[in-house]
């Protein structure tokens, strides 16, 4: 069984990349990006993020036209891996247009959650 977990785990974004164990959600948030359609460019730089995202409580807060993220705070308590996810999207009539993922794994978006 222990194989099957290792050889699954890379397609699962709650589970540990280490120890293959289901990760506890610490931290769910959901921000704007201040980006327009056709606009978005990927980055993989957390400071990019920090500097640009403006937190929100609801998606109806998102002007039409613009992106959204949400940020889920992963934590692996088997062996104390921490992993975050960036998912930005586009809201379309209730539907939420992928465009982007992103993990960081240092903390590095921390200080916004």
């Amino acid at each position: 069984m222990g194989i099957i977990r290792k050889m699954r785990a890379p397609f699962h974004e709650d589970w540990c990349k280490n120890c293959t164990k289901p990760m506890m959600v610490m931290k769910k948030e959901l921000f704007m990006l201040p980006v327009l359609v056709d606009h978005y460019v990927s980055h993989e730089d957390a400071a990019y993020f920090k500097k640009n995202l403006i937190k929100i409580s609801k998606k109806a807060d998102i002007p039409t036209g613009y992106h959204g993220c949400g940020i889920i705070k992963y934590h692996c308590s088997n062996c104390n891996y921490d992993r975050t996810r960036v998912k930005v999207f586009l809201p379309v009539r209730d539907i939420e247009k992928f465009e982007d993922m992103v993990y960081f794994e240092k903390g590095e978006l921390d200080s916004i959650l």
